[in-house]
Order: structure tokens, then sequence, then C-alpha cells
């Protein structure tokens, strides 16, 4: 959410007329998490690359959660707001 509302990024995407995003990054759970979910609520179209995301291990309750359990946590979720998809995948889509 903070490029959004802290930038006039969004001001910038309508002027262009964008309507459709692609997201990749880190951290999982914080940036791209935020930003995916902020670019559904503006309208975007928004394709999430979940194999060009990465995070890092959390703790918890005195519990370590591996990043990879991490970051497929956050990648289902996401799948609600945006089109998860692999890098080959989009890839092919652009070539196609």
């Amino acid at each position: 959410m903070i490029i959004f509302s802290t930038t006039d990024l969004h001001q910038k995407l309508q002027q262009h007329s964008v309507k459709q995003l692609v997201i990749c990054g880190m951290m999982s759970h914080m940036c791209v998490d935020s930003t995916t979910r902020c670019a559904n609520e503006l309208g975007y179209q928004t394709i999430l690359i979940h194999d060009a995301c990465t995070t890092r291990d959390l703790e918890f309750n005195d519990e370590i959660i591996p990043a990879k359990k991490v970051h497929y946590s956050f990648m289902s979720a996401l799948a609600g707001f945006a089109n998860v998809i692999n890098c080959h995948e989009f890839i092919q889509k652009k070539i196609d």
C-alpha cells in the first residue's frame, strides 16, 4: 500500500491509461502483499509472478516459520487478488 499512498504512482498510471500491473519483488509478506491488495482495490488487473518474489523466515509464538511456507501462504492468499503465475507462464503469455 505504501507505494500507492506515499507516491503519485496511481495518478501517473491513470494519466497513461495503465490498466494492468505486473508485480514481483520482496518481501512476499509485506510489500508484495500490500501492493497486490491495494492494486486490486484500485481496480488494476494484477499479475503476480510468484517465483520472482521472495521472503524470509518469520517467528511467531517462539516458532520459526520457514520462508518457503511464509511465501506459499501469502501467494495462496493473494490468488484472490491477482492472477498468480510463474515467470515461464508470464513469458509464454507475452510471446503468444
